[in-house]
């Protein structure tokens, strides 16, 4: 058998980024679920009364509409997550390989960062705006799920396509298109950027390792995840308001997005543009945790099945 290292194909990043996004999606779609509502409550406006927590949030949501509801709008998260990390994964090595030294094939750091701010707009522009529009749309729904007479305006995933594109146009499924690449892009940017140095300095300390272990994918997908909520919660807030929101006639989307973020800063303050990180952190660094070392060890299997499978043709 050839030891000599094979080049990933773009199957293989495809069909490892797309599992690793299915389970990162049913792992912690609760965990944004509570984010979204954060983001958009305005409990707390009132003189004397506080805004409600990470905790007070899903407990409400779960009295009042059931466990189940902490799973509202993963129809259309499933239906878009695993394109966005097939894409994600193949957008990064594509443009990491492209921005490579052409001399020795090594890409430096900061081309790194630039691949991942490619790999974020990228998903932002081909799968994560409609996702994220139908999803909020869903997710802020307050209805009981164990009530059959109360009747959603939105029934399902595909029910808020239909009625999205029917009453507002297929434009409506872009808004906030600017919002979503700039935070994907700082996201992923700074993700990939974090996962790859990390991960090349516990392969330095640990030479006698080949491939590092899954436990320590997650811990770096935990670390690196952890960066891009920090870095930009209040385009995030600001995103999912703008998302939520049918548009009026005559205005565009630069004066609704100042015209939001201006009324939070009045009414509610400077904190109101990190709300839901709480949440938010929780869901993307155990989510990346997740990604990395699943996508981690299904390319491995995948690499491995096609080195045998080429050994055994050249026999």
């Amino acid at each position: 058998m050839s030891q000599s290292k094979q080049k990933v194909g773009f199957a293989t990043h495809i069909m490892a980024g797309g599992i690793a996004g299915m389970a990162e999606a049913l792992a912690c779609q609760p965990l944004d679920t509570i984010k979204v509502r954060m983001q958009l409550s305005k409990s707390g406006l009132r003189p004397g009364t506080k805004p409600r927590g990470f905790i007070a949030t899903g407990v409400q949501i779960v009295k009042r509409e059931t466990p189940l509801a902490l799973y509202k709008g993963l129809g259309a998260v499933l239906s878009g997550i695993i394109p966005k990390m097939a894409i994600r994964f193949a957008a990064f090595e594509t443009y990491k390989n492209a921005l490579a030294d052409k001399q020795t094939g090594k890409t430096s750091t900061g081309m790194v960062f630039v691949a991942g701010l490619g790999a974020g707009v990228t998903e932002a522009v081909a799968v994560v705006t409609p996702m994220e529009v139908v999803k909020i749309r869903l997710q802020a729904q307050q209805h009981s799920l164990a009530d059959p007479m109360e009747i959603p305006r939105y029934r399902n995933a595909a029910h808020a396509v239909y009625t999205i594109v029917r009453e507002e146009g297929v434009s409506a499924l872009y808004r906030g298109v600017s919002l979503t690449a700039l935070r994907q892009a700082t996201n992923q940017g700074a993700n990939f950027t974090a996962y790859q140095e990390i991960k090349k300095l516990a392969l330095r300390l640990q030479p006698d390792l080949p491939e590092l272990p899954s436990y320590q994918h997650m811990i770096i997908g935990l670390i690196s995840g952890a960066m891009g909520p920090f870095s930009n919660a209040p385009i995030d807030t600001i995103k999912t308001r703008l998302q939520k929101m049918p548009a009026r006639p005559g205005e565009t989307a630069w004066s609704r997005i100042t015209k939001i973020a201006g009324d939070m800063w009045r009414q509610e303050g400077f904190k109101s543009f990190y709300k839901g990180i709480t949440p938010r952190v929780l869901r993307v660094a155990p989510g990346q945790a997740i990604v990395f070392a699943v996508y981690e060890r299904v390319r491995k299997v995948i690499e491995t099945v096609q080195t045998e499978e080429q050994d055994t043709y050249s026999e």
